[in-house]
């Protein structure tokens, strides 16, 4: 069983029904131009992942891949 990668698992997370979520991307600088919701919108957990990286994902996260759906 190959070995869970731990950097994977600390930037997603895997809902009780099998998704993968995960924050969005372009939250690291440059945020003057953003209103205060937008950034607000931007830190929760709320992008799904599309099939095509599920199965890197699954891949990626060894025995914790079986939970994904």
């Amino acid at each position: 069983m190959p070995k869970t990668k731990k950097t994977l698992m600390k930037r997603i997370k895997i809902t009780k029904n099998g998704k993968i979520m995960r924050k969005q991307s372009n939250n690291g600088h440059l945020k003057v131009k953003m209103d205060s919701s937008r950034k607000h919108r931007k830190q929760l957990l709320g992008e799904q992942i599309d099939a095509g990286h599920i199965r890197m994902y699954k891949k990626l996260l060894g025995r914790q891949g079986r939970l994904v759906r």
